[in-house]
């Protein structure tokens, strides 16, 4: 993968320069066709894929999900807090902090709400 450093030197040598893509791919040791590509491009920053990290919380997220749901049916007065959840949990076996779990809760309510207005 090409960095944005690398694709501003090699079209500052191409378009201002007029240096040749051949001496440009040797000077900086990559292909002729990359550079040719790059330059042809429209795109000024590469992108990037997007990573995904596996979380603790992925093996518990169907779990928390379901309760997170049943909790939102409930009257205000009965329904659980974030920290009781955390809590039962924890008693599953999960090993990770209450800021994962409250973090997740509120994605899952912007999807809900979302879900809701479409």
């Amino acid at each position: 993968m090409i960095n944005v450093a690398l694709l501003g030197i090699i079209r500052r040598w191409h378009i201002r320069d007029q240096i040749p893509l051949r001496e440009i791919a040797r000077r900086l040791g990559i292909s002729r066709n990359t550079v040719r590509r790059y330059l042809r491009s429209e795109i000024t920053e590469p992108s990037y894929a997007e990573r995904h990290i596996a979380s603790g919380l992925d093996r518990y997220s169907l779990q928390l999900s379901g309760w997170l749901k049943s909790e939102a049916s409930k009257p205000r007065k009965q329904r659980r807090n974030l920290k009781q959840l955390h809590a039962e949990l924890q008693e599953l076996g999960y090993e990770g902090s209450y800021d994962r779990v409250a973090a997740f809760a509120r994605q899952w309510k912007a999807g809900q709400t979302e879900w809701v207005t479409h």
